[in-house]
């Protein structure tokens, strides 16, 4: 299975390919949400958990609520997220959060985490691959700040 990161910095904003609708219609929504779930389980525990709130429990279940209305919504269910937070507008969204390149990285590196089991689970790995692209070109969309790498040639 390819979940491959691609290399971003600050104002790379290529064209953007909504993950498949069978992606969503194989795992099923109950699925879908534990997926979301794990994966900030994960980032609670990362380098990067700076970005979420993870010192408040209600706060951090809503914004797993939150991403997993929108990601289910990106991937053809129903309108969640539009219905309880209104247009998108990501950019926007994450825009008091400084978000690198590196934290980038980490954010995808977790979400290949609970990715890579639904292959087990009987998820076809070109469903799997086609949310995995999803991912990898939105999440150079919200970099919003320059690369921590202090190192120059």
């Amino acid at each position: 299975m390819n979940l491959t990161i691609t290399p971003a910095q600050q104002g790379d904003k290529p064209p953007v390919s909504k993950a498949y609708p069978e992606f969503l219609q194989q795992i099923g929504e109950a699925r879908f949400r534990e997926m979301v779930s794990q994966h900030y389980e994960l980032l609670k525990e990362s380098s990067i958990k700076n970005l979420f709130p993870v010192d408040d429990p209600e706060e951090f279940a809503a914004a797993k609520k939150h991403a997993a209305d929108f990601m289910i919504q990106i991937c053809g269910g129903p309108a969640y997220f539009n219905a309880s937070r209104g247009a998108p507008m990501m950019g926007r969204r994450h825009a008091p959060f400084a978000i690198t390149p590196e934290a980038r990285v980490v954010w995808l590196e977790l979400y290949a985490q609970v990715l890579a089991p639904l292959a087990d689970e009987g998820v076809s790995e070109a469903n799997i691959e086609s949310f995995w692209r999803y991912l990898e070109v939105f999440s150079k969309h919200m970099i919003n700040t320059p690369s921590n790498n202090t190192f120059k040639l």
